[in-house]
């Protein structure tokens, strides 16, 4: 999973890491993203851990700006 690997050595404790990766999942499963080799769902990862890195912690607001950072 592309944000695990992202997420190593990162400054994020288990419940950031958990809200992190379940912003990903929905946005995945929103964007029809199944195969996890896609380099999509690399580009999903990185611009949630952005965004998480800027202090933002909702997953709905992560997701969503993932997902409407693909569309620009």
């Amino acid at each position: 999973m592309a944000i695990h690997r992202l997420l190593k050595n990162r400054a994020f404790g288990p419940d950031e890491i958990k809200v992190l990766t379940t912003a990903y999942e929905e946005a995945l499963r929103a964007l029809g993203l199944n195969h996890r080799a896609d380099p999509a769902t690399e580009m999903v990862a990185r611009k949630i851990i952005e965004l998480a890195q800027c202090g933002e912690r909702d997953p709905v607001r992560l997701r969503e700006h993932a997902i409407r950072s693909l569309s620009e």
